[in-house]
């Protein structure tokens, strides 16, 4: 089988000023299905832009990116605002749920972008929430839990479409160790039991433990040889 994600010869540069600064330099890499891999490298090392390239949340200079096929490099902003919706879910250090919502309408947003009708969007929050540990938390507003219990919260909005990939920028970044080995805990279930593909960013060794593979990146590339994380 091909790839789930393919990058081929991808470049990204940015301004400052009148300098032109190189994040990224002819990056290649392939991510099969149902693979948890982790990126590590140093801050200002590109592995932030990469996954950023990744979601589609950013452009390349040069190369291309496919994510299921999908040559994403090539669609249009309209076009990539859809795609995006569909196909990839996002985990970030702060969480990014919406302060006067509750647990529940943060997990369902997604859905309110598809044709479901309430009923079934109330089932697939009701398990996404299940699958978190949390239906019992589902009427309480962000800052009534933890920490932990966000992140929890944006993992469950992040699986609520099903989609191709999860991608997870520093994930583990805000929380205590406690709360952190919990969150690698779930998302090693949802690669394991679930078979989710999930692409991590992470500067934490104990975090990258959890991924199949980890990739390192150094001034913009990318070491050829993938590491087995350490069981």
């Amino acid at each position: 089988m091909p790839p789930i994600v393919e990058i081929k010869n991808v470049s990204k540069s940015y301004q400052r000023g009148s300098q032109t600064v190189s994040v990224l330099v002819d990056i290649n890499l392939d991510i099969q299905e149902g693979e948890f891999l982790a990126l590590m490298g140093p801050s200002g090392s590109g592995k932030s832009t990469l996954l950023n390239l990744i979601a589609a949340l950013d452009h390349v200079d040069q190369g291309t990116i496919k994510v299921g096929g999908v040559d994403i490099t090539a669609l249009s902003e309209g076009k990539l605002a859809a795609w995006r919706a569909v196909n990839v879910g996002f985990i970030f250090q702060f969480y990014n749920l919406i302060p006067v919502l509750t647990a529940f309408e943060n997990v369902e947003l997604p859905l309110l972008l598809t044709s479901l009708p309430r009923r079934q969007r109330r089932e697939h929050v009701e398990l996404a929430l299940q699958i978190v540990n949390l239906a019992d938390r589902m009427d309480h507003f962000p800052g009534q839990l933890s920490g932990g219990e966000q992140q929890r919260v944006a993992i469950a909005r992040a699986i609520i479409t099903d989609t191709t990939i999860l991608v997870a920028d520093e994930p583990t970044g805000d929380l205590d160790r406690k709360a952190a080995e919990d969150i690698l805990a779930l998302m090693d279930r949802l690669n394991q039991e679930s078979r989710k593909t999930i692409i991590m960013v992470t500067h934490d060794p104990r975090a990258a433990q959890r991924a199949r593979i980890v990739r390192h990146l150094e001034k913009g590339y990318l070491n050829n040889v993938p590491v087995k994380a350490d069981p």
